[in-house]
């Protein structure tokens, strides 16, 4: 769940974000972008590949913080854009539900999911991806999987923080997981 401070109202400074970590959680978005068939029912799950700050390599949600003063949707939409690209077409439906709510600390073991850096709370969402998508930021590479392959033990191992548990809540929620 990391990001580059921007100059948008709204931000935080770097020196800012890191006092406000240590006093409050921090509110998140994470989305599992998905294929769909005619149908609705899901085909494939687009997982990004990124290097983190302690230079391994992982794969990883669409995610990030939710603005001062922004709808829940606005930052799926600037969040999936920002690492898809503008050409993902992203279907964020009428009325967003989460799927659920992911629960970050940073002390390992309190729930599933980890950020050693903060407290955070995280509403996650299946978002629908219709277009081309094509990494940015600081993305490596996004890759498509199966329903089967997104929750091997191999591409499993690769997710940290507990985002492979939310990729299988995920498809347990829409009834495709293996």
């Amino acid at each position: 769940m990391t990001e580059k401070t921007e100059t948008t109202p709204g931000w935080l400074s770097p020196e800012e974000l890191e006092s406000v970590r240590g006093q409050l959680p921090i509110l998140y978005v994470d989305a599992v972008p998905v294929r769909v068939d005619d149908t609705g029912v899901v085909t494939r799950v687009g997982l990004l590949l990124r290097i983190l700050s302690d230079g391994t390599v992982s794969r990883a949600l669409v995610s990030g913080r939710v603005l001062h003063h922004e709808r829940i949707r606005d930052a799926l939409l600037r969040h999936l854009e920002k690492d898809l690209g503008h050409v993902a077409l992203p279907r964020i439906p009428a009325s967003p539900q989460p799927f659920t709510v992911a629960e970050y600390f940073p002390t390992p073991g309190v729930t599933p999911y980890h950020d050693p850096r903060q407290h955070a709370v995280s509403l996650a969402y299946i978002v629908p991806v219709a277009g081309d998508c094509r990494p940015r930021q600081d993305a490596l590479d996004f890759e498509w999987f199966t329903p089967e392959d997104a929750v091997s033990p191999a591409v499993q191992q690769e997710m940290g923080g507990g985002q492979g548990m939310l990729v299988k809540q995920a498809l347990a929620h829409v009834g495709r997981l293996p």
